[in-house]
């Protein structure tokens, strides 16, 4: 499946680890975005700059080029990206670069650029996946997600697209011209993710528009030891689990198991992993018997359970023990997953 078809995972190559090998093809996607794409106001030494970079995208660059162009936001975009350019090159590697950023703690990098990494690391990483709700789980950890809590269905939607659709009805700037006059306008739904519209995920994986559904699954116990899964008809919170595990398994090697949990049972609680900022810190607090406010409570998504297939991989201080994972909306109902969290906090033995 060619999904995420612009995310430059095409003319990337891979070497034998199967990591992703920049080309100039690849760094040419960067110079084609508005961010440093030529504009009617360029000057002649942006554009001859540009044309350059275009012709040899790894090509050397004296400082007195880049000090020419007159522009000063134009020639802090090209200094960033030479910068990004040549620490990715000198890495060798999408996720040898990815990897160093953040065990070196120095991300100083635009977050566009980030996630753009982070979106081929895990087309590559799904390269062989044929299911819809594994790749839309994916957006989440290179896509800001706007919550919806509707009857206790925990709802996530693409916070750009939902935005624009509130903001546009749908319609793009026409919509939004409509708005502004207060003209009526149609009602748009977003679409949640199922098993009657799964299939059209591959067509449309950019648009962004599937609702991916984070509902826990209730059990039901009907006596005499049985229970009952009142299951969805497929689980986001599965699917992000899934995603996250083939995520460890690509950068560090090494094999877990996540299972989405509704609540930490567990008096020997050792390790614990915040998926974003909010829940690194309620996490924390929990750990540490802090109080915690309800409403701080009630934006947690979920939580998770980790264990490592293989202990012996584990720090011999916490083998065997589970590491515990949340996932926590903030208080403008947005999830920011950090996905170099999972990479840089596990309790590994060695690093990988």
């Amino acid at each position: 499946m060619n999904f995420w078809p612009s995310c430059g995972f095409d003319p990337l190559a891979r070497n034998a680890r199967g990591w992703l090998v920049p080309t100039d093809a690849y760094l040419r996607l960067f110079l084609a975005r508005p961010e440093l794409s030529l504009v009617a106001e360029s000057c002649t030494a942006e554009t001859a700059l540009h044309e350059a970079l275009c012709a040899s995208p790894a090509r050397a660059i004296p400082r007195v080029e880049l000090d020419a162009v007159q522009d000063a936001d134009a020639r802090d975009n090209y200094t960033m990206f030479l910068d990004f350019r040549d620490a990715l090159l000198a890495a060798g590697t999408l996720e040898g670069y990815y990897l160093q950023l953040f065990r070196n703690g120095a991300v100083n990098i635009p977050p566009l650029f980030l996630d753009l990494i982070v979106q081929a690391i895990l087309r590559n990483a799904l390269d062989d996946s044929t299911d819809p709700y594994e790749a839309r789980a994916a957006e989440v950890l290179f896509r800001a997600q706007r919550i919806s809590v509707q009857d206790g269905q925990i709802l996530a939607g693409d916070r750009d697209a939902v935005d624009m659709y509130t903001e546009t009805g749908g319609l793009g700037e026409i919509g939004r011209l409509l708005t502004q006059a207060s003209a009526p306008m149609r009602t748009v739904m977003l679409e949640v993710l199922n098993t009657g519209n799964d299939s059209s995920y591959w067509q449309a994986s950019e648009r962004h528009n599937l609702l991916l559904d984070l509902t826990h699954e209730v059990t039901q116990n009907l006596g005499h030891g049985l229970t009952f899964n009142m299951t969805r008809a497929r689980s986001g919170l599965k699917a992000l689990a899934r995603v996250l595990e083939k995520w460890i398994r690509h950068f560090l090697g090494v094999t877990v198991t996540i299972r989405p949990e509704q609540k930490i049972d567990d008096a020997a609680w050792r390790w614990h992993v915040g998926l974003d900022t909010e829940s690194t810190a309620l996490l924390n607090d929990l750990y540490q018997f802090r109080p915690v406010a309800p409403d701080r409570m009630q934006r947690m998504i979920s939580l998770f359970r980790l264990d490592f297939v293989n202990p012996n991989e584990m720090r011999a201080d916490v083998a065997g023990k589970p590491v515990y994972l949340g996932l926590t909306m903030n208080a403008d109902n947005v999830v920011r997953l950090k996905p170099q969290n999972l990479l840089v906090n596990l309790p590994l033995a060695t690093v990988m």
